[in-house]
């Protein structure tokens, strides 16, 4: 598998944020006790009382920042929820849109910047942006709010909006669209749509997207709805996990200029039981690294890298809506998929993100009306 084609001065490596701790108050009473294979996991709730949370970040002192579909952004330390943060944009909440992903600049301890992605009305309908802001000095609001990219065709469908964000150290944004419940868009060079973007902080295009192409931000295309998106610090690729249709869900690793298939080739079928394009594989179009028949629904991507779970080191672990489930991936030393271990299946919902913490902990939040933020530790061993 190639390095991502970034220029030298591009560093993927994002620096850490660091923390002195993530420990929850005394009050926090939900903990439960989980086997995983070897290990056992003490799932502690951190938060509840959260309608379809859909991202989560670390903030420098140790709590967290939430995004809620329906449009809010809150604050939650010591276990207790905050209220909205004013300041957000007009926001299109509506079927699988809204508020949607959020992550921090990697120098945001000094500058407090932050970007977030959302379902943003505009001309015919709604699509995939992308925002700046600063996060307040008293957490109140966002400052300085600022749409740095719409994608180039609003439509009115509801549905494979992508939105989750992986930063470089550089600045630069990775950010993955849907083909917006049209799958030929994902094969048209014009169309922002299955994609995969590479962006600079102002939105201009970034060092390393192939040239010559129509759109310069796009830097992959033939993606059906990557809601996952992640960089992983140890070799600085770029990996994606996204939705197929019925079956046929993918973790890729997207290189500039490759295309991924949607909808020439899958392993899934259309949900009418249909066949999709021409087959599973066809000259010039890339192969998943790994695919799920039937469908876990994924919701998120990330790439255990921590002292808690050392034996998982570098492994994928995946959140999914559909069996309301933790996936950990267990990898080759040549990065190729060796097992799935099916973790939490149906102990606390849909589950949208997963997030590992700077202190090796692990961070989820679930898709739900009453939806909770989740905190995965090592328990006591048998």
């Amino acid at each position: 598998m190639k390095m991502l084609n970034l220029s030298d001065k591009t560093k993927l490596l994002a620096a850490p944020i660091v923390v002195l701790s993530l420990a929850l108050p005394a009050s926090a009473q939900d903990l439960d006790e989980h086997r995983a294979g070897t290990v056992t996991l003490e799932v502690t709730t951190v938060a509840g009382n959260l309608e379809h949370p859909w991202s989560v970040e670390v903030l420098p002192d140790g709590s967290y920042v939430v995004t809620e579909r329906p449009g809010r952004m809150r604050i939650i330390r010591d276990g207790k929820v905050g209220e909205p943060l004013r300041g957000l944009p007009k926001i299109a909440a509506t079927g699988q849109g809204g508020l949607l992903d959020v992550a921090l600049a990697p120098d945001f301890a000094e500058t407090r910047r932050l970007f977030f992605t959302a379902a943003a009305p505009g001309p015919g309908g709604q699509g995939t942006a992308v925002f700046a802001a600063r996060l307040s000095d008293d957490e109140q609001r966002l400052e300085g709010v600022d749409r740095i990219f719409l994608m180039n065709k609003l439509t009115r469908a509801g549905q494979h909006f992508g939105s989750r964000i992986a930063i470089a150290a550089d600045g630069s944004l990775f950010f993955g669209i849907g083909d917006r419940g049209d799958a030929d868009r994902a094969q048209d060079p014009a169309d922002h749509a299955g994609k995969i973007m590479h962006i600079n902080p102002d939105g201009s295009p970034a060092n390393g997207n192939p040239q010559g192409q129509a759109l310069p931000e796009v830097w992959s295309s033939g993606h059906r709805n990557p809601q996952g998106l992640t960089i992983d610090p140890a070799d600085n690729r770029l990996y994606t996990v996204e939705h197929g249709a019925r079956g046929g869900d993918e973790i890729n690793a997207p290189q500039a200029g490759n295309n991924y298939g949607w909808p020439v080739i899958s392993y899934g079928k259309h949900y009418s039981g249909a066949e999709i394009g021409i087959g599973q594989s066809a000259d010039g179009y890339e192969q998943p690294l790994h695919y799920w028949d039937p469908s876990i629904a994924p919701g998120a991507l990330a790439i255990y890298r921590g002292a808690i779970f050392p034996e998982w080191d570098g492994d994928f672990l995946v959140a999914a809506l559909k069996y309301q489930l933790l996936a950990r991936m267990e990898r080759n030393d040549d990065g190729s998929i060796a097992a799935e271990e099916r973790m939490l299946g149906g102990e606390y919902g849909r589950i949208r993100d997963v997030k590992v913490a700077p202190d090796g902990s692990i961070l989820l939040v679930t898709d739900e009306e009453d939806g909770q933020l989740l905190r995965i530790t090592r328990g006591s061993e048998s």
